[in-house]
């Protein structure tokens, strides 16, 4: 391991990406595809000599900047690591362009799921295979950095419960933590620490899909797909799974790992007294899916009753359970749409408003999951806040409770939270009007500006009116929702953090 702690983060991550390739080029020998399993060994073997000349030009370098570097290797890896997975993807489709594999690449990488390849039977089942893994490595390595990199910098969402040293810039808190650990040893530990959780979590997923009666290559592409919230699917969603409602129940279940960090990383980063039923992110969560089922529920059920129809009692379970499927799914920015949703809409014969998934969308999942958005701890900071200016409303002189923490996240918490709501807000301006520009409809550019931001990339085919084609774009509007998914995945606070003077000083 000491010789991969002298490596570039980078060179590290290329690596594993070229030895990711080995996984499609083997399916496509069980398959019998032999033109795919040729292209992607062919890329292993190019990709790895290319990693390997990398790691003996830049062995032992050791950057001015700690925090600088891995900022920098993180914004490279969403970047520019998929220039290197769309290779042998744009070899293997063959009726292609490289912009359209890239694109694909950076959906797949940031965990948004957005495809160009909508038509059914373009991809063979070792490219579905390969877009599932790209997504599941970007997950992992999500999972990692959160608590490696953005934790000790107070970075993506942490800094809304940060400790004193919170606000003295992003340089300053980093420095303290390079003291007791190096940054390079800890990324290897908890790599080590976190792995393990995530592949046996994959592993459980898909043997319990198989066990309810799906495909082992589609259980285990939706088993990726649900762990990293990329919603990658070879059959276009959950609709015609052969596991059915039990699957369903088995991909709900593994929901929570996006809504709450405390599921798999208690005690990494100082949390493992606080219970589960006690975090206020995941308190948030149930307050939210429960809210937004229950109104969906009462809508289709009060638009039901006024027809001359009678419901059945099965109509009436099927619509509750599609709503809470679908909202928990697009809570979790994974974006699965149940195969009950659409019964909902025939039992009431009321077309569902798609602005219910785009808000969830909007809102997120956990700090430090692999969901998106601007996640449920910032949102619980500006209600609390909100609650404690309600009571100052009524008594001016009273003194906010709850110990130390609460009444931090309820002032620089909340402070922190509403600047980057705004900034999430310009950012969806910004990219709309960019869109516009290229020709892209209002309507449409809204839709797809917030499926990027939020890593929710079925929302341009369920939440719209009418399915948006993300195929159906000109090139440079995929140029800009690619790194607009990369900007929503590595969050606004963590580029501006690279032009912060003290970690630029030497």
């Amino acid at each position: 391991m000491q010789w991969i702690a002298r490596l570039p983060f980078f060179v590290v991550l290329m690596g594993l990406g070229a030895l990711a390739m080995i996984v499609p080029a083997a399916h496509g020998v069980v398959m019998e595809d032999f033109t795919t399993m040729r292209i992607f060994f062919y890329g292993f073997i190019l990709f790895s000599i290319l990693t390997l000349l990398m790691a003996l030009a830049t062995s032992g370098y050791a950057p001015q900047s700690v925090a600088r570097s891995q900022l920098l290797s993180l914004l490279a890896a969403f970047t520019l690591l998929p220039l290197m997975f769309a290779v042998p993807f744009y070899e293997a489709v063959g009726n292609t362009t490289y912009i359209n594999a890239w694109f694909e690449m950076v959906s797949s990488f940031t965990t948004t799921g957005a495809s160009v390849y909508d038509t059914a039977g373009r991809l063979t089942p070792s490219l579905h295979l390969w877009r599932a893994l790209v997504g599941w490595l970007g997950g992992l390595l999500v999972w990692v950095t959160a608590v490696s990199i953005f934790a000790p910098m107070n970075l993506g969402g942490f800094e809304v419960r940060a400790t004193a040293t919170a606000g003295r810039g992003a340089g300053q808190s980093f420095k303290q933590i390079t003291r007791i650990a190096d940054p390079s040893e800890r990324l290897i530990r908890y790599t080590m620490s976190l792995a393990p959780i995530y592949v046996g979590l994959t592993f459980l997923l898909w043997l319990g899909l198989v066990i309810a009666g799906e495909f082992p290559y589609i259980a285990l592409c939706h088993a990726m797909s649900t762990l990293s919230t990329s919603g990658i699917s070879p059959i276009n969603g959950l609709y015609y799974a052969a596991s059915g409602f039990w699957g369903e129940v088995l991909v709900i279940g593994f929901f929570i790992f996006a809504l709450s960090r405390l599921t798999f990383s208690r005690g990494l980063i100082g949390e493992s007294e606080k219970a589960l039923w006690k975090d206020p992110e995941f308190l948030t969560a149930m307050f939210l899916i429960g809210s937004v089922t229950g109104l969906l529920f009462l809508r289709h059920f009060l638009g039901a009753a006024e027809s001359s129809d009678a419901a059945s009692l099965r109509d009436m379970a099927s619509a509750l359970w599609g709503a809470l499927f679908t909202v928990t799914s697009f809570l979790t920015t994974t974006g699965f749409e149940s195969r009950y949703w659409e019964g909902a809409t025939l039992w009431s014969g009321l077309e569902t408003p798609g602005l219910f998934l785009i808000g969830l969308s909007l809102i997120g999942g956990g700090v430090a999951t692999t969901a998106g958005g601007v996640k449920l701890l910032r949102i619980y900071a500006l209600y609390r806040h909100g609650e404690r200016e309600q009571e100052r409303l009524v008594h001016p002189s009273s003194v906010g409770g709850g110990g130390r923490e609460a009444r931090r996240i309820r002032k620089q918490g909340a402070y922190i939270s509403w600047i980057f709501f705004m900034m999430f807000a310009l950012s969806i301006a910004a990219v709309m009007v960019m869109l516009s520009l290229t020709g892209v409809q209002f309507e449409t550019s809204m839709v797809m500006t917030v499926a990027a931001l939020s890593t929710t990339g079925p929302l341009a085919t369920i939440a719209a009116e009418t399915p948006i084609a993300f195929s159906g774009i000109p090139d440079a509007a995929k140029m800009i929702l690619a790194f607009a998914m990369v900007l929503g995945r590595l969050e606004t606070l963590a580029i501006i953090a690279l032009f912060n003077p003290e970690i630029w000083q030497r």
